[in-house]
Order: structure tokens, then C-alpha cells, then sequence
């Protein structure tokens, strides 16, 4: 079969023909229509799993997959051959991932049904991006009339995040490029940030030099408006530093999460803000509760792009990201 592989970490992804992976005891094998890219990939193929997970080699890549069960080991009971579904294909030994035209995965990892109305490519795009904006919007524990800011919304994560904010009854401020602002308004976001060439908000506002204000931070552009600060921050791309300076938003009693490992929680404490640094833990449940979602039309899937297979060592760790990009197998 093809898939995309690594013949060690820190190698180039390439195209590879490898055998046909069987289901063992307690385990499906399931013909991949789509998998999702993220982030994640590239880290894995440069070795964020060495010395943490058994690794087999040639290592094929991906971790979200979606398709249809074509055969099942012994002892399985919660799936059997023609179910459409959708999950997590990352499991110990690493290396037998969804970016190929087959994969195995135990019937009790993050594998689910599909629901009726949702296609294998939008339920691709959401099980890491999807699930992870689902856990930190529980983490939080949103309000309705809440403020909430997130940096980096138009990216896989930042998409649904937005979504979920707003369908918790938060107003949300987004940052995004200028030309990305209608795509966050008909998300859910109240209001955008342009993160590229900041200006004071105020409408009665005369700015006599463009340049004036073109160094101006986010957090300056947001503390203008909100004064008073916000209640939640979801920084999905900052580094240390500009995590620190976003968090001086967030007012006594708080949260504020970053995704990239960026937080200082002893400050953060200190400050009475809870949160810190984020990593998903949800599995088969909140993606159940996601699809279903989905499915009623509540929230959008935000798929970019859609390209084959064999692009994929292409796109594989671009920036600049405006929603998710699933490969086609």
C-alpha cells in the first residue's frame, strides 16, 4: 500500500509502497478515505517521540484518519466491517499512522462512528484540532458574556475554538490577518485584531499619521478596548515572552492557556489565574460529542485545502494556516 514515511527521525518524508497492516487481537483495520494534518506530524517526524514511545520503522506518519472498517482481529466488539469511522491512529508501538491507505488502531482507542451527514474529510480534520479546542474550552469553563482572546484563531485549533467560545455564550476577540476577518466573524468572532498593522479601535478616532501606531502591541490594542481586561486567554502560537505580555490581560481570578508550552505558571498563580500549559487528554468522548455537533450543523468545519496523498510531505509543517488541510487517500 502507499503511505507517507520516515526511514528515521529527522529524515525527509517521502511517498513508500509498505505492506498491508492486519488487525491483531482487539484490533480494526481501516481503509483511509482522509486524514488530517496538523502541527504534530512534523514534530513526530523530527523525533518529539524518541526516548517517550516505541517507535517501528519505516515510520508512517499522521494521526487523524477517517474511513471505513475492512477487517477486524479477534474479540472485537464495538465495530465491525462497513462502519465509517473516524479517530486517532497514534498508538504504542508509533509508526503505523493514518498517511496511508491502511492503518490498525485497538478497538479501544479514539475510534468512533462517523455520523450520518458528516463526510470522511470533514470528520478527518477534527479529532487533534477538533478536540483539543473542545478540552480547552471545558478547561475554562466559559460563561456566557464572557470576554475571550484568542491569538492565533484562524488556525486549525484557533477555528473551532472560536466556534466554541461563541457557542458558550463568550464574546470573542480573534487575531487574524485583515483579510481573514469575515472568515473569524462568520465563525463567531465579535470582534478581530489585526495582528500585521494594529490601530486603536475607537471609531471617533483620527489618526493623523498611519505610522503612528504601527508598533503597537496586541495586548495594547485589546487593553484599549477592554479596559477593564478579559476573562480568558487561549494563546495557541505565542513563545514565552508574548504569552507573559498577553497574559497581563487576564483579570484576577481568570484563565489563560497556551498551547506551545509558553506559560509561566508560578506566575500565572501568583496572579490568581488558572491554566498554564495545555495538552489535550480527550479521546473518544468529547470527539463523539464534537461529530455530533457537527452533524447538527452547530459548528463548521474548517477545511483549507484538500490534496492528495502524495502532496503531503508538501504541506506538511506550512504556516500561516486558514483552517485545516486533509489529505485525500
Amino acid at each position: 500500500m502507499r503511505a507517507i514515511v520516515v526511514q528515521k527521525f529527522g529524515a525527509t518524508p517521502e511517498l513508500a509502497d509498505v505492506p498491508v497492516p492486519e488487525p491483531g487481537a482487539g484490533e480494526v483495520q481501516v481503509a483511509l478515505d482522509a486524514a488530517g494534518v496538523n502541527p504534530f506530524d512534523l514534530k513526530m517526524a523530527d523525533g518529539i517521540l524518541e526516548g517517550k514511545m516505541p517507535t517501528d520503522f519505516p515510520m508512517i506518519l499522521g494521526v487523524d484518519g477517517a474511513g471505513t472498517v475492512s477487517a477486524i482481529g479477534s474479540g472485537v466488539s464495538k465495530f465491525k466491517v462497513g462502519d465509517k469511522v473516524v479517530g486517532k491512529f497514534l498508538t504504542a508501538p508509533a509508526g503505523h499512522g493514518s498517511w496511508a491507505q491502511y492503518a490498525t488502531v485497538p478497538e479501544d482507542a479514539t475510534l468512533v462512528p462517523i455520523p450520518d451527514g458528516v463526510t470522511s474529510v470533514a470528520a478527518a480534520a477534527l479529532p487533534i484540532a477538533g478536540v483539543t479546542a473542545q478540552d480547552l474550552v471545558d478547561a475554562a469553563g466559559i460563561q456566557p458574556d464572557q470576554t475571550v482572546l484568542i491569538i492565533g484563531a484562524t488556525g486549525g485549533v484557533g477555528s473551532f475554538l472560536v466556534q466554541l467560545a461563541n457557542i458558550a455564550g463568550a464574546h470573542v476577540i480573534a487575531t487574524a490577518r485583515a483579510d481573514a476577518t469575515d472568515q473569524v466573524a462568520r465563525l463567531g468572532a465579535s470582534e478581530t485584531v489585526d495582528y500585521t498593522q494594529i490601530r486603536p479601535a475607537d471609531p471617533n478616532f483620527v489618526d493623523p499619521d498611519p505610522a503612528t501606531y504601527k508598533d503597537t502591541s496586541v495586548t495594547d490594542a485589546v487593553r484599549f478596548t477592554h479596559p477593564d481586561g478579559i476573562d480568558v486567554l487561549f494563546d495557541l502560537v505565542s513563545a514565552p515572552g508574548d504569552f507573559a505580555t498577553h497574559a497581563t490581560l487576564v483579570k484576577r481570578g481568570g484563565h489563560a492557556y497556551s498551547t506551545t508550552w509558553a506559560a509561566d505558571e508560578e506566575d500565572l498563580k501568583s496572579r490568581d489565574i488558572t491554566g498554564g500549559n495545555f495538552q489535550s487528554k480527550g479521546s473518544s468522548a468529547e470527539l463523539s460529542r464534537l461529530l455530533s455537533r457537527v452533524a447538527a450543523g452547530d459548528v463548521v468545519v474548517p477545511v483549507q485545502m484538500t490534496v492528495p496523498l502524495e502532496a503531503a510531505p508538501a504541506v506538511l509543517g506550512q504556516g500561516s494556516a486558514r483552517g485545516k488541510t486533509v489529505l485525500a487517500i
